[in-house]
């Protein structure tokens, strides 16, 4: 229950952000509203993506410092 919680005030603060930043900048509702629903959809979308080319990093990174340390 807990990760739902976290989970849905992430969602809440993207959405949040996305709305306040595009609406200064463009005065308008319906951009806001729109930039809103579209940014979290990216983050989600992007986010695995962005997880597994961390992990070959970390992982890459782990291999060289072993490898220097045996030499």
């Amino acid at each position: 229950m807990r990760i739902i919680a976290f989970k849905t005030s992430q969602l809440c603060l993207h959405m949040g952000v996305a709305f306040s930043v595009t609406y200064v900048f463009t005065g308008s509702l319906a951009v806001g509203g729109v930039a809103a629903v579209v940014e979290p959809i990216c983050n989600v979308s992007l986010m695995p993506l962005h997880d597994k080319l961390w992990a070959r990093f970390r992982k890459g990174r782990r291999n060289a410092i072993e490898m220097a340390i045996e030499a």
